[in-house]
């Protein structure tokens, strides 16, 4: 090892760092963080999961490009290039509380040989062999003397265990003066190591005689992988060790930077002999502020400006592969390369971690690596190249997509690149220079360049890759590219020949006579118990299935949601019911499945997966299903599969169990289940069914989700979940959101067969407005289930359901971590609640409606719950008639008894049904104070709104008086999406007026125009809606008249959705562009932020202050809403009291509180409401539903 001259004064070096922060009495408040194992991110620089703070949900936008000499002749020039290109990209990133902790930047080039020749070689006296032939890097260590050394022991140890030398070890130069005082907390030690191939180079100081004999090129580059991944498991990231990058292709320089600080930072990237022949540039926008070096950009492979919104899914799945993987290139040192993606790392790096094994192991190119991870929108394209087609086919039965709105850059020394995602959600634009440069970037105008230079410039498209080939001199056409990698195999005679078609197996069942058919049960459908035993209500099925089995779409419903949560209800649920769909908000963008159906897709590959680190015919020897859905003869045909491919096997799993054995029963099913997949596995069957079809009055089922859940981790936890498909037979599953949550947590396939059954009875007994034959009927069924699916998926940003599988973008609410940790792994639930015992007892509760123990008088048929509109005897609901009627005479007749009876009976509601209704106020600890010295309510009275109804869900009279109403008090009111009438803004000749001081601004652009953004007060940008995150409501064309048209500059008589889920605002610097924006169209406004609660919103709303926002809004999901679909208004967003109260922590945690105002809204109806709203965090408060019941 060569001498690492600085290791004396380390500990010197870093307390003279605290004394400089002590000496500048910065502001910002250094977070105490805790480095130990136990935390999970790098040198501890993330806080710890606290409160309703959760670190696994940071998130992240940026600004990348790279500029390159298309003939690969390194210079500085290039570098330059480089440095102007991420410099003006400075308002892509974001800096924390202190303007000089930047977000993190970083660049990575080629490795710069004559740099090294001189500034390591001459310096230590060490000969480096040729360019290529020996790896550098920049590596990480803690700034801590005897850590430092175990570390460089530990490292060279197992560098030399590969037979790998480490020649010796370089200081990289920095000026430290530049950090702010978050950076500075956890700047790293940064080493350069120089390694070469022990048995070529030799023991002295210059290459063996025989070096070039005995170098190998393959070998080295596997064994600095190994090196790479050991080394990263070994020491561990709470030790501070980190791998910027370790090649001989390239090197990475980056930190918890800002864009200029990079190059004034690192001062070897400003020497002119640094030369490289490419340079690929990140900046990076946090959502935090917190000083993690290591999620600085680029990373060893690739710089990523985006989100992978599938990534706990992408990475289940990898861990699963794992089991399956085998190579000839590592052979026994695969094993030592689990897990693939590491721990603590971002989604970039999860991503960058499989591209790297599949470049290594050198079966597929870096750019086909990427082509199979980030593939083009092919299913729906009906001009695609045949061979190109056949290509991504086999990809798909290889590797779900990594989806989400994304620019990948990527470099492996010999191509430079770029891909954009299936949506094109990203912006990419790219000069080529007469001089053989090429520069691309996030945008235009990051390098200055001569107009008469240029030769070539474009905007990449969607799904489209820009590849510079450095060796060969000349950039590479998607087309060519794409082409070329189509013919490396005849990709379509091994998919004719292996790959199995659902629709194909069922005709070829019926060919051969197979019975297939099912009958219905005798019982009409009021008294068939089934229905009672898996908990259908009678709203269920009158209100959901009938018309989604007419009308071939889901039911609309409107006004919100204001029935208990599933936690809450006085009724037992079922499990599905405490799953709350996630969404796309700020960081990226929902996506319109009807619009976009090209890039969506339903179908998926199931089955043994093939060996990834392989290219052959066997790979695709999978199951292709079009749907997840499953009619009852289609499923019939899934079962029989063997009787024409022998060897395909079917294990079915009876979920159910005898009810005489009570509550330990259940639990002991549970178990039971998991050994049966076992052997399932064991015995090599390739598809799993997990059934209640045998339940009766004898026998009662485990929770179709529980089961599936703990089935699909248990088989993940022992990586074999590659090796079968999960199908899921079930009475349970009939509305879209329980098909959501299934395929959620693992499920390949469902088939609702009550569900079904139900609809031919309910046709049977004329109970559907349609005359339709049966198979159109059930056709219907599965369809609008599959567009509700789509709907969902698109929400999140999603497009593909391969991606959507497993990826587990929910959260439970109101269930207990044991219960999550075995079946839902990784999936937030802050509450806590149902156990496996209490689900058990549920489950009893459901079963014995239908099945009752005991002789009993009731009402025949099924129940009227209560659940979806309220009903007397059924659930509470938070707007019941006696609330209603004591309001609206409180307000017409000015009397105080009745709103005193009002607040009575809706503190009784919020109790039964919202988690404010479970908190109370500790008086006894409280200090009373005189009322004099209590802000007077003149003054509350300003910090109420009106919430965002807009012109045309409401009426003009409804609208206006809400706007006079609230400037009387001075308050504000909002025009909601809309528009307004410019007159409105005109006094009224009593002096009153209509004006609305907030104006919004949502993705449709309603009403929008300049002089309406002149008109406010407040301006509100509307990133989602709480009664319908992700989606817009629908305004029929009738009710667009010609005034609705003309305020909202739109077509009279033309349906609108509303807001439409168009990509207005893809990622979070572009929404600071947007404020930006807003702010020189009016500067006396300030900018608002409308949020809907969710896990992770306080991370998001973290991202909005620093975006430079004055106010954020914090909607709950039981907000009031037009017409909308129930799977969005039912279980879409969380109660506000969760995401104001993680929104006030995590903006405390990053030293942001004081930037923002906070507002919430969302069913407030009392006093009460907003002093609990208050000490969750809020300082404004807004009200929509209760102001419309008393206007009447």
């Amino acid at each position: 090892m060569g001498q690492v001259s600085f290791a004396d004064h380390v500990e010197e070096h870093r307390f003279e760092q605290v004394e400089e922060m002590n000496e500048e009495q910065e502001t910002y408040s250094v977070y105490p963080y805790e480095d130990d194992a136990e935390n999970g991110s790098w040198a501890g620089a993330l806080p710890k999961k606290q409160g309703l703070y959760d670190p696994s949900l940071e998130k992240d936008a940026c600004g990348v490009g790279f500029a390159a000499h298309i003939k690969g002749k390194p210079s500085h020039k290039i570098v330059t290039d480089a440095r102007n290109l991420l410099c003006n990209m400075t308002h892509r990133g974001a800096v924390g509380s202190d303007a000089r902790d930047g977000d993190g930047a970083g660049v990575m080039t080629s490795i710069p040989h004559r740099f090294f020749l001189k500034n390591f070689q001459l310096e230590q006296g060490i000969k480096l062999p040729p360019l290529g032939k020996y790896a550098a890097g920049n590596l990480f260590f803690k700034p801590e003397e005897e850590t430092l050394k175990d570390t460089l022991d530990v490292f060279e140890n197992i560098a030399s265990e590969l037979d790998l030398r480490v020649l010796g070890w370089r200081e990289v130069p920095k000026d430290s003066t530049l950090l702010g005082p978050a950076a500075k907390s956890r700047e790293p030690v940064i080493l350069q190591p120089f390694v070469v191939t022990k048995s070529a180079y030799g023991e002295g100081n210059e290459p063996a005689a025989d070096f070039e004999e005995k170098y190998n090129e393959t070998i080295f580059e596997r064994q600095l992988y190994v090196l790479r991944k050991r080394a990263t498991h070994t020491i561990g990231l709470h030790n501070w060790f980190y791998l910027c990058s370790l090649s001989n292709k390239n090197i990475v320089y980056k930190g918890q930077l800002s864009p200029s600080q990079v190059y004034d930072y690192y001062h070897d990237l400003v020497n002119v002999d640094y030369e490289g022949h490419f340079a690929l540039v990140h900046s990076r926008f946090s959502t935090n502020t917190f000083p993690s070096w290591d999620r600085a950009q680029p990373l060893r492979w690739a710089a990523h400006n985006g989100e992978i919104n599938t990534l706990r899914g992408n990475k289940n799945w990898m861990r699963a592969r794992e089991g399956v993987l085998k190579s000839e290139f590592f052979g026994d040192e695969l094993e030592q390369l689990y897990p693939i993606i590491e721990d603590g790392g971002s989604d970039s790096a999860a991503f960058d971690n499989v591209l790297e094994l599949l470049t290594i192991n050198g079966v597929l190119s870096l750019p086909e690596a990427v082509m199979l991870m980030v593939p083009e929108a092919w299913q729906g394209n009906t001009s695609i190249d045949p061979a190109k087609l056949a290509f991504y086919e086999w990809a798909a039965c290889q590797m779900e997509p990594w989806d989400g709105p994304a620019l990948f850059t990527f470099s492996d020394g010999r191509y430079c690149g770029a891909n954009l995602d299936r949506n094109g959600l990203r912006p990419c634009r790219y000069y080529v220079m007469d001089d053989d440069r090429i520069i691309c970037a996030s945008e235009v105008g990051t390098i200055n360049v001569e107009p008469s230079s240029v030769v070539q410039k474009g905007r990449l498209q969607p799904g489209r890759m820009l590849l510079v080939d450095t060796q060969a001199g000349r950039i590479i056409d998607d087309a060519e590219l794409k082409r070329t990698v189509s013919q490396r195999a005849d990709f379509r005679s091994w998919l004719d020949s292996q790959l199995l078609l659902m629709p194909k197996i069922h005709d070829q069942l019926v060919a051969k006579g197979a019975d297939l058919s099912h009958s219905l049960t005798a019982p009409i459908l009021q008294e068939d118990p089934r229905l009672k035993a898996f908990g259908y209500s009678l709203e269920q099925v009158t209100l959901l299935l009938a018309p989604m089995a007419a009308d071939s779409k889901e039911a609309l419903g409107s006004m919100g949601n204001d029935a208990p949560l599933a936690c809450l209800a006085g009724q037992p649920r079922l499990l599905f019911e405490y799953f709350r769909q996630l969404f796309a908000q700020v960081t990226n963008p929902p996506i319109d499945p009807i619009r976009e159906a090209v890039v969506m897709s339903l179908g998926s590959y199931v089955g043994r997966q093939g060996n990834l680190l392989e290219m052959n015919k066997e790979q695709c020897h999978r199951l292709y299903l079009p749907s997840p859905m499953l009619s009852i003869e289609e499923f019939n045909a899934l079962a029989k599969i063997n009787e024409v491919h022998p060897d395909w096997s079917v294990a079915t799993i009876d979920i159910t169990f005898p009810k005489v054995d009570g509550i330990a029963g259940y639990l002991e099913a549970l178990d039971r289940i998991n050994d049966a997949c076992t052997a399932a596995v064991e015995n090599g069957h390739k598809i799993i069914v997990l059934s209640d079809r045998n339940t009766s009055a004898e026998r009662v089922p485990v929770s179709s989700l529980l089961a599936t859940g703990m089935v699909h981790h248990h088989m993940v936890r022992n990586r074999w979940r590659s090796q079968a498909a999960l199908v899921v037979e079930t009475a349970e599953a009939r509305e879209v959101h329980h098909m959501c949550v299934l395929v959620g947590y693992g499920a390949d396939a469902i088939c609702p067969y009550l569900a079904i059954e139900c609809i031919l009875k309910l046709d049977r007994e004329g109970l559907i407005r349609k005359k339709i034959d049966k198979e159109t009927l059930i056709g219907n069924y599965k369809h609008s289930c599959d567009g509700g699916i789509l709907k969902v998926m698109s929400k999140m940003g999603i497009s593909t359901l391969q991606s959507y599988k497993g990826a587990q973008i929910f959260e439970a609410l109101g269930i207990d971590d044991s219960v999550v940790d075995r079946c839902f792994t990784g999936t937030a639930t802050r509450i806590r609640g149902m156990t496996f015992d209490l689900i058990a007892q549920d489950a009893f509760a459901i079963h014995e409606k239908g099945y009752p123990s005991r002789n009993i008088l009731e009402i025949p048929g099924l129940a009227e719950t209560g659940e979806y509109h309220w009903r007397d005897g059924g659930e509470p609901h938070v707007n019941d008639p006696t609330s209603i009627a004591n309001i609206q005479d409180a307000v017409r007749m000015n009397n105080d008894k009745s709103y005193e009876a009002y607040a009575k009976s809706e503190y009784e509601q919020i109790k039964n049904c919202t988690l404010r209704g479970l908190l109370d106020f500790d008086f006894e600890a409280c200090n009373p104070i005189p009322i004099d010295q209590v802000e007077p309510w003149t003054e509350i009275v300003r910090r109420f709104v009106t919430g965002a109804m807009s012109y045309g869900s409401i009426s003009m009279e409804s609208h206006s008086t809400l706007a006079v109403a609230m400037n009387r008090l001075g308050g504000k009111s909002n025009t909601g999406e809309g528009g307004e009438d410019p007159e409105r803004s005109l006094p009224m000749d009593n002096g009153d007026t209509m004006r609305s001081a907030i104006k919004q601004i949502a993705s449709g652009r309603f009403g929008v125009t300049s002089g309406y953004l002149a008109d406010a007060d407040e301006l509100q940008i509307k990133m989602a809606q709480g009664a319908k995150p992700g989606e817009g409501g629908e305004l029929p064309g009738h009710k667009v008249s010609k005034e609705i048209g003309r305020t909202r500059h739109s077509t009279p008589g033309v349906g609108l959705i509303s807001p439409p889920p168009h990509h207005d605002i893809y990622s979070i610097e572009d929404l600071k562009q947007l404020i930006y924006d807003l702010k020189c169209s009016n500067p006396r406004a300030r900018v608002s932020v409308k949020l809907v609660s969710e896990t992770g919103v306080g991370i998001v709303a973290s991202g909005v202050a620093k975006a430079k926002a004055d106010h954020i809004l914090i909607s709950g999901h039981d907000g009031g809403t037009g017409a909308s679909r129930w799977t969005g208004i039912k279980y879409a967003g969380l109660p506000w009291e969760l995401g104001l109260a993680e929104t006030h922590q995590t903006l405390v945690l990053n030293d942001l509180r004081g930037r923002v105002v906070v507002q919430t809204d969302g069913q407030i109806r009392t006093g009460r409401d907003i002093a609990i709203a208050t000490l969750l965090g809020a300082e404004e408060f807004g009200f929509a539903t209760a102001p419309l019941i008393a206007m009447g």
